[in-house]
């Protein structure tokens, strides 16, 4: 008979050892671990949550989840432009882009230009509310671009055309 106690033996003591290191045995499966992981009652059918949603609010939380909702509300924006300033004023203007905070539009004349800096206080109220995640603080308004002599089978390196016109 062995009347040694049992909690002194040494392959007692490695096998305490060894189960308080690497846990229990029966949690070294992936299916053990996966087991612990899960929320209690997420599994269960008909629990509360397990319902379907709307497509409408997969796709938001999407957005949300993956950063989208301010490049799809500049987007929007760029399209409900003619809804924001009316169809005359679209007709002679359009947004260029969204370049930190500031959006540009280009205009056909300076005139509408000109028109639509006066405009500004209610174009920018109305972004803001109509798309406050579009993220635009200020709007800039721009003529029609002058004509550049930089460029072109005939320029030369230099100040270009000084008095030229006279």
């Amino acid at each position: 008979m062995n009347d040694r106690d049992p909690a002194v033996d040494e392959h007692v003591a490695v096998y305490l050892r060894f189960r308080e290191v690497f846990g229990d045995p029966t949690k070294r499966s992936y299916m053990a671990r996966k087991r612990d992981r899960k929320e209690p009652g997420t599994s269960v059918p008909f629990a509360p949550g397990r319902d379907p949603h709307g497509l409408g609010d997969v796709m938001d939380s999407l957005t949300n989840n993956m950063g989208w909702s301010s490049p799809l509300a500049r987007s929007e924006l760029m399209l409900g432009w003619p809804k924001i300033v009316g169809e005359e004023t679209a007709e002679h203007s359009e947004p260029v882009g969204i370049d930190e905070g500031v959006l540009t539009v280009r205009c056909d004349s300076t005139a509408w230009a000109t028109q639509l800096r006066l405009m500004r206080s209610r174009i920018s109220t109305t972004i803001a509310q109509q798309y406050p995640e579009a993220g635009v603080d200020s709007v800039r308004f721009e003529g029609p671009n002058a004509p550049s002599w930089k460029r072109g089978p005939r320029s030369i390196p230099g100040r270009g055309p000084r008095d030229t016109y006279g």
